[in-house]
């Protein structure tokens, strides 16, 4: 039996790019870090919250790239040279990617608490009904 891919479906035309959006999400590379909740606000707007203590808001990043939000943190390392006695609070940098469904905008990002969050908004589509008329050949 053959696998079936949606670019290969036959009632599924045009969604090759579905299928790279998938693919690509798939290959992301996100590791665990930092700690995340995407929550539904409302039946049009997510919210995704990061957990990013210890990160000022010049060390944070949010671009979108081709349908995919990404967020980056660099901290800086201490210039002052201290001596750690323990250090278990290391200042590491990270990219968390999100693709985004045609039609879902980023809208505002707010530092809180330790806490970015992200708020994205989704334009419903008009439905557009197309008659198409017959000529003969």
């Amino acid at each position: 039996m053959t696998k079936l891919s949606l670019g290969s479906h036959p009632y599924m035309l045009g969604f090759e790019q579905l299928e790279r959006m998938l693919e690509r999400s798939a290959k992301s590379g996100n590791e665990g870090y930092p700690p995340f909740n995407i929550e539904q606000t409302s039946d049009n707007s997510y919210r995704i919250t990061l957990a990013v203590a210890g990160f000022a808001e010049e060390d944070l990043s949010i671009t979108v790239e081709d349908r995919q939000l990404v967020i980056r943190g660099r901290q800086r390392d201490d210039v002052d040279h201290r001596m750690y006695l323990h250090r278990g609070i290391a200042a590491r940098q990270f990219q968390r990617s999100f693709v985004l469904a045609d039609g879902v905008e980023v809208g505002e990002a707010i530092m809180e608490n330790g806490l970015l969050h992200v708020d994205l908004t989704r334009a419903l589509p008009e439905t557009v009904v197309q008659k198409i008329s017959i000529r003969k050949g």
